[in-house]
C-alpha cells in the first residue's frame, strides 16, 4: 500500500486577519500579499502528482493561505482535486463559512477544516481581529454538519499558556473533532514570547491531565499531542516506552522535515518547513520537485548532525525540531546542488511526534517510507 506525502500548499497571502503571530506579515504588516495565478497552481499540482509517481506516494493537500478561499481559483483548484480523486483539509478562517460553503467543501473532497484559536476570547481577538473568537467557535458546529472534519489548532506562547486549559473546554464544548496546540515560533525577532522549558514541560503536564479526564468521560474531542515534546514527557512519566523490538536504523516518529512533507509559497517557493525560515530548497515553477526531493532536500535528514538530538535515546521517535529552538542552537549543514553549495540552519529543540507512525530509512538518496495514524499528516497536526 502507498504511503501519504502531505503537501502543505499556500495558494494566497491573501486574509482579513493580520494575526500578531503570523509568518507571512511578520515585520511588515503593510507587505503586499502574493497569490499564484491559474496556470501557475496548474503547474503546481502537476509537479506534485509527479513527484508522487516517481515515489509512489499517495498526495495528500493542506490547502491554505492566508485564507485559501479568497483566492479567485479556489472552487476550480477544488474541482481539479474532486477530478483527480485527490484528498485534502482546508487550513482558513471562519468568516466566509456557512452550510452551504461547508455542504460545497464536502462535495469536492474536502476530509477537514483547521480553524486557530490562540486564546480565550480578549487574548484571541487581540492576536487576530475583534469577533475572531466567537466566530470561530460557532463554525465548528457548521463545519460538523456538512460531515467535514472540524480541527482546532493553538499556537502557544508565554502570551496565551495560561489560557489553554480555558480553550480545551471551549473547543470540547463547541463539538471540535479534532485539538492541537504546538510551540510559537518567533519570525519577527520577537523571542520573548518564547516559553521556557520548565514553563513548557508544566504545561504538557496539566494539558495532560485534562486530556486524560475528558477521555474518561467519553468525550468526543480526539486530542492529538503532535508536538515531539510529547514524547519526552510520556517517556520521562513512564507511559512510552523503547520497544524491545525497535531496530537499529529503523525511524518510528517525530519530525517531517525532510521526510514526508513538504510547503510550497505562492510566489513558488518550496520549503522544508514553513516553519523553518531558512528552509528554501527550491522553486516549483522552475524546478522539478522530485529532483528537489533527492538534491537540495538531502541536508535535511542528516539526523545525526543535530548535535543535541544525535546523543538521545529517543532520537528514533523525536529528533527535535529545527523551528521551534530558533535562536537557541545552530547547527549548519551544508549540501552540494549541481556544484552549488547551499547553507541551511538546523536548530535544534522539541517539535512534533507521531505515536503510531513509523518510517524506514534504507538510504536518504532514495526513499522514506512512512505510515501515520488516522490523525496524521503535517499541515493540521504537525
Amino acid at each position: 500500500m502507498r504511503q501519504f506525502f502531505s503537501f502543505q500548499w499556500h495558494i494566497t497571502d491573501e486574509c482579513d486577519q493580520r494575526c500578531k503571530h503570523c509568518y507571512i506579515f511578520s515585520g511588515d504588516v503593510c507587505k503586499k500579499p502574493d497569490s499564484m495565478n491559474w496556470q501557475q497552481m496548474q503547474n503546481t499540482f502537476y509537479n506534485c502528482l509527479d513527484f508522487c509517481k516517481v515515489y509512489n506516494r499517495k498526495p495528500y493537500f493542506y490547502i491554505t493561505g492566508g485564507d485559501p478561499i479568497l483566492h479567485p481559483d479556489f472552487w476550480r483548484l477544488l474541482e481539479l482535486m474532486s477530478d483527480n480523486g485527490i484528498p485534502f483539509t482546508i487550513m482558513g478562517n471562519p468568516f466566509h463559512l456557512n452550510d452551504q460553503i461547508c455542504r460545497e467543501l464536502k462535495s469536492y473532497g474536502c476530509e477537514k477544516y483547521q480553524l486557530s484559536i490562540d486564546g480565550l476570547r480578549e487574548t484571541h481577538d487581540w492576536f487576530r481581529k475583534k469577533g475572531s473568537y466567537d466566530c470561530t467557535l460557532e463554525k465548528i458546529d457548521c463545519i460538523n454538519r456538512a460531515g467535514i472534519r472540524s480541527v482546532v489548532m493553538t499556537t502557544v506562547s508565554k502570551t496565551n499558556c495560561m489560557e489553554v486549559p480555558g480553550i480545551i473546554d471551549a473547543v470540547v464544548k463547541a463539538g471540535a473533532n479534532v485539538f492541537a496546540f504546538s510551540k510559537y515560533v518567533p519570525s519577527g525577532g520577537d523571542l520573548d514570547a518564547s516559553m521556557t522549558p520548565e514553563e513548557y514541560r508544566e504545561l504538557l503536564k496539566i494539558c495532560d491531565k485534562k486530556f486524560k479526564e475528558y477521555e474518561v468521560e467519553g468525550c468526543n474531542t480526539y486530542f492529538n499531542k503532535k508536538d515531539h515534546l510529547w514524547t519526552l514527557y510520556e517517556y520521562e512519566t513512564g507511559e512510552f516506552k523503547i520497544p524491545e523490538s525497535a531496530e537499529k536504523g529503523m525511524i518510528y516518529g517525530g519530525c517531517n522535515c525532510g521526510n514526508c512533507h513538504i510547503t510550497i509559497l505562492p510566489t513558488g517557493d518550496i520549503y522544508a518547513c514553513r516553519r523553518v525560515s531558512e528552509s528554501k530548497v527550491g522553486n516549483i515553477f522552475d524546478d522539478r520537485l522530485a529532483d528537489v526531493w533527492v538534491t537540495s532536500m538531502e541536508c535535511y535528514r542528516e539526523y545525526t548532525k543535530f548535535s543535541k538530538c544525535a546523543r538521545c535515546k529517543l532520537l528514533a521517535y523525536c529528533r527535535g525540531c529545527p523551528a521551534v529552538a530558533k535562536g537557541t542552537e545552530i547547527f549548519t549543514a551544508r549540501t552540494h546542488n549541481a556544484g552549488l553549495t547551499k547553507t541551511a540552519n538546523y536548530l535544534h529543540n522539541g517539535g512534533n511526534f507521531y505515536v503510531n507512525g513509523y518510517y524506514k530509512v534504507p538510504s536518504f538518496n532514495t526513499q522514506i517510507y512512512r505510515q501515520t495514524n488516522s490523525e496524521g499528516g503535517y499541515g493540521a497536526y504537525s
